[in-house]
């Protein structure tokens, strides 16, 4: 027993020793983390002629005189002219006869809720196309229902239209205001409880996201909306954007499709100017109209589409540009 134990205390010294032999400062492979306290510079190199030069590039100089600083350069912002606000609006929207629900999501969310919706309730789902955006509903054994989801005028938004039509012939029905108001506020009150929880996206409906009704773009250095809406809707949809902004008309001809709107000094800071963060500061970043600033809205309409032209009376063509991407901003 006791040369068993002698036995294994030699042999555990035998790997300690072996271990040092190979791993060691002494040993056959050294630890090479700290071989770079070794290191020397190399002479400098012996050129055959003088006029022989070798250029350094310095890629990162120190800021000194003749260098400007970064900060300091004046490099000019790109002109922000789509802009667009944020909110999780759900409404039942109508004009005239014309009723539809606007939601601030993109199509491909709004369809499977929309699906989800009828599918809860009784009615039967005919068919449901979603690259068109369409769905036809069995409301009763003599009337079906056909929805229709568009994308809207603001980014990431969704209009929702509902018709009739008889079942047996297949053709349109004698429309209902009423009717089409009360299963449309449904449908508003479905997605008032559920977009804000709902997460999914159709994948069959990501075609609708690319059918913008509004388009923004520049012609002969003058920026253009472009609505794909006729004109009684996008005077509406403009309108409402002036409210929206607290931009208050001077002047209005519908027949023309003009707004006139212009900065006065007596209005106070919640008057219309206001969107571009007009104040008293002598620090503000933010663009500051002239006294004198007036603009024309202008409607042109065309082929069941609408564009917004800003033209600058008494102004600046930057502070023109500025309330165009405003009104881009708010409109729906």
């Amino acid at each position: 027993m006791k040369h068993l134990k002698n036995s294994s205390l030699l042999l555990m010294l035998m790997v300690i020793s072996s271990c040092s032999y190979i791993s060691g400062p002494d040993g056959m492979f050294p630890e090479t983390k700290d071989k770079f306290f070794d290191e020397k510079l190399s002479p400098d190199l012996k050129l055959p002629s003088t006029d022989v030069a070798i250029n350094k590039d310095d890629h990162y100089p120190p800021i000194s005189d003749g260098i400007p600083a970064a900060e300091v350069q004046d490099i000019p912002a790109p002109r922000q002219i789509f802009s667009s606000g944020e909110s999780n609006e759900v409404q039942l929207r109508r004009l005239g006869e014309l009723m539809w629900v606007y939601v601030e999501t993109l199509p491909s969310t709004s369809w499977p809720i929309t699906k989800n919706y009828f599918e809860a309730s009784s009615m039967s789902i005919l068919d449901a196309d979603p690259d068109a955006g369409i769905m036809h509903i069995q409301y009763s054994d003599a009337l079906n229902l056909k929805i229709t989801i568009e994308h809207g005028i603001k980014e990431a938004s969704t209009e929702i239209f509902l018709s009739s039509y008889n079942s047996d012939e297949g053709v349109s029905a004698k429309q209902d205001p009423e009717f089409i108001q009360k299963e449309l506020e449904k449908i508003v009150q479905f997605f008032a409880s559920s977009a804000s929880s709902f997460s999914g996206t159709s994948l069959a409906a990501q075609n609708l996201n690319d059918r913008k009704k509004a388009k923004i773009f520049n012609v002969n250095d003058q920026t253009i909306i472009e609505l794909n809406l006729g004109f009684d809707r996008a005077w509406s949809a403009v309108s409402r954007a002036l409210e929206a902004g607290n931009i208050t008309s001077n002047d209005i001809d519908r027949d023309n499709g003009i707004f006139l709107v212009s900065y006065s000094v007596e209005s106070d800071s919640r008057s219309w100017f206001s969107f571009l963060n007009f104040n008293d500061e002598e620090i503000n970043d933010s663009l500051l109209l002239g006294e004198s600033a007036e603009f024309r809205i202008v409607l042109e309409s065309k082929d069941d589409k609408t564009n917004i032209i800003v033209e600058s009376l008494e102004g600046t063509k930057e502070e023109a540009d500025s309330l165009l991407s405003k009104i881009n901003e708010l409109l729906s």
